[in-house]
């Protein structure tokens, strides 16, 4: 889908957790300038607070179950609509179903104006098992840390916190949560498929290779703009 000049990418990363949404969106946001709105992120912030909702929220995420849809919808939409017309931003995690994505899709068309991309970034159940695993998060400051197994976890690198494994990172609740993401989530990219905007990748590789991959599926070039189409050859 063509953006008109000025407007800045509005954009859905999609995959299941472990799949490395997260680290491609981070790069995507210093990349591109935009916002980067993770309904993750959103959902630790209320449970590292202790909020009424960070308790209800815990109460399924602990299993590896999805947050119920008026809840995420909300907390979601709330980041999404402030945002000025013109205004691109990353949705990392969100939606995860049909209905979600249909009231993001009505509230984008309605108030504002709709998505441009979604990238689905395909990664095997048991590398997401074996990825997430080994990873630990701050407790501080919620940065991801690897952790080799057998090995004892060190203090957070960026600002010396205590490292811990969150209770959905433990294989059970992995397996559970990608199981939930085919029965759940995977139609979604049917919904998008439909509408011209999906575009899939292996996320099987290192970070830049799954990175360059990601940039050309937006048709980027390597400083995040659109690359250039190829001159006519003469005559």
């Amino acid at each position: 889908m063509a953006r008109a000049s000025g407007l800045a990418m509005r954009m859905v990363l999609f995959g299941p957790s472990g799949a490395g949404k997260g680290t491609q969106a981070q790069m995507l946001k210093d990349q591109l300038g935009v916002v980067h709105i993770a309904s993750g992120d959103l959902f630790r912030n209320h449970l590292r607070l202790g909020t009424p909702l960070g308790r209800q929220i815990s109460e399924y995420v602990n299993q590896g179950l999805l947050v119920p849809d008026e809840v995420t919808i909300d907390i979601v939409l709330d980041k999404v609509m402030p945002l000025m017309s013109a205004a691109g931003f990353i949705l990392d995690g969100f939606p995860r179903n049909t209905h979600q994505a249909e009231v993001l899709e009505a509230k984008l068309v309605g108030e504002a104006r709709g998505l441009d991309k979604v990238v689905a970034i395909d990664v095997a159940e048991d590398v997401l098992v074996g990825r997430l695993g080994s990873r630990y998060t701050c407790r501080q400051c919620q940065a991801p840390h690897a952790v080799a197994p057998g090995e004892k976890a060190p203090v957070c690198s960026q600002c010396g916190g205590v490292l811990y494994q969150r209770p959905d990172d433990a294989p059970a609740a992995v397996q559970r949560r990608f199981q939930v993401y085919q029965q759940e989530t995977l139609p979604v990219l049917e919904f998008y498929r439909k509408r011209g905007l999906l575009a899939e990748v292996s996320g099987v590789g290192t970070v830049e290779e799954v990175y360059g991959r990601v940039t050309a599926a937006l048709g980027l070039g390597p400083a995040g703009r659109p690359s250039a189409k190829p001159s006519p050859k003469p005559r």
